[in-house]
């Protein structure tokens, strides 16, 4: 019998924005979802929002048609809104958390795992408090906070004197049965807003936070780059009219806070731009300025701007790269609290990862990638053309293998049994 007419005896809900959208954390979903069903989880759910509502905030999505599909036992849920237009913005969180009532009040033993606490922890939150109202709720509740949930919520909540806001974040993230972050900067961020707000309302966030954060590193399917072979990616290339170590490589974000404008300015008038041409890929709120700013520079023959990557053509991308660069710098709405994007390319091997030692950076990429200054375009021009132009086979093989080394301790399935380690016994695990 399939697992879809089997009763379940084992649940696993992941709460988060999902696929398509581009975002590294949704992502990480799909990745904990997958590992979920060989450790003896038999209904695996990620439930997310509608894909009208995600196009309307402007979220950066990825081709709809060209999303790889999950593994047979992995639902997608999208809810649909619940009220009319009187609840303009509660009506899609009002629906979400009705369906997850509905799934944690039928008795079957679950984990219910929130990525972003603001508003996917508090979904959790709520379902869980009426499901135990309603009947026999059996429910283990891990939170992940990410950078952002501080960044944009708690720490801006602080700023202006709005400690309501903060304290209820923090407070949801401390009623959970397991608190994690997904890096040590994450974490040490988290304690210093907690002792801001402390310091501001009197409350005692901060000790319970050190207390009780765990840290988890996003899980990364390690497998489609470790599986590429020379054949794959020079067919991969060919397709983008692109050739292997011809080009370096941005795959992010397109955003400010990712730095493309420091790398186009550090492209240009460089070395490396007589050699390579450089690929700009992903989406976001900025790709018409960097659409304008390239031309602008006179690099429109040397610069592609490609908004259609999809998830199979990633890892080929990446390791056909002579260099990978990802400018990443602090804004006040954001900071780079790891780094998926770096992991992934250190998997693909090809040319060695440029970026800044911002955020959760470090930890992402240890002592294997180049690091610069952010906001500095001359210095990561000099880097950028050092390695580019001035490297030995020896030294690309030399960073290749050592960024490999250092980013398996991130592989999905390791990462999994780190994080359950911390709710319950160990599954019995799957052949």
């Amino acid at each position: 019998m399939s697992i879809a007419n089997s009763a379940p005896t084992r649940r696993l809900v992941l709460v988060v924005r999902a696929d398509p959208v581009i975002c590294g954390h949704s992502g990480e979903a799909r990745c904990l979802a997958e590992v979920a069903l060989t450790r003896g989880f038999d209904d695996v759910r990620i439930v997310t929002w509608p894909l009208d509502a995600l196009e309307a905030a402007g979220l950066p999505m990825k081709p709809l048609d060209r999303v790889l599909p999950y593994s047979p036992g992995i639902t997608v849920e999208r809810p649909d809104p619940v009220g009319d237009y009187r609840v303009p913005d509660g009506r899609y969180l009002s629906g979400l958390i009705g369906r997850l009532v509905e799934l944690f009040s039928d008795g079957v033993p679950t984990v219910a795992m929130s990525l972003y606490l603001s508003p996917h922890a508090i979904a959790v939150q709520e379902a869980v408090q009426v499901a135990r109202q309603l009947g026999p709720a059996r429910i283990t509740t891990v939170a992940e906070a990410v950078g952002s949930d501080i960044t944009n919520v708690v720490r801006e909540c602080v700023n202006t004197g709005r400690f309501g806001a903060a304290a209820h974040i923090l407070s949801v993230y401390l009623a959970a049965d397991h608190c994690v972050a997904v890096s040590e900067y994450t974490r040490d961020l988290i304690v210093a807003s907690a002792a801001t707000l402390d310091g501001m309302a009197g409350t005692t966030f901060a000790q319970r936070c050190r207390e009780r954060i765990a840290i988890s590193y996003p899980a990364v399917d390690s497998w489609p780059y470790l599986s590429l072979t020379d054949d794959r990616i020079v067919e991969t290339l060919a397709r983008r009219g692109l050739a292997r170590d011809g080009y370096v490589l941005f795959l992010s974000r397109i955003a400010s806070a990712k730095g493309v404008d420091d790398l186009i300015d550090a492209y240009a008038g460089s070395r490396s731009a007589s050699q390579v041409e450089l690929v700009l890929a992903g989406r976001g709120p900025q790709e018409a300025e960097v659409v304008a700013r390239v031309a602008a520079a006179g690099l429109g023959e040397r610069v592609r701007v490609l908004t259609d990557v999809d998830d199979a053509e990633k890892p080929a991308l990446m390791a056909g790269s002579a260099a990978f660069v990802l400018p990443t710098r602090e804004q006040p709405e954001f900071v780079e609290t790891f780094g998926i994007a770096l992991v992934e390319k250190a998997l693909a091997g090809g040319g060695p990862i440029i970026t800044c030692a911002t955020g959760g950076v470090p930890e992402a990429v240890g002592d294997t990638a180049l690091l610069v200054p952010q906001r500095d375009p001359a210095t990561l021009r000099t880097v950028l053309d050092e390695v580019v132009c001035d490297w030995t086979h020896e030294q690309r093989a030399d960073a290749e293998r050592r960024a490999r080394a250092h980013a398996l301790q991130f592989d999905w399935v390791a990462v999994f049994d780190r994080l359950f380690a911390l709710t319950e016994p160990p599954a019995v695990q799957l052949a």
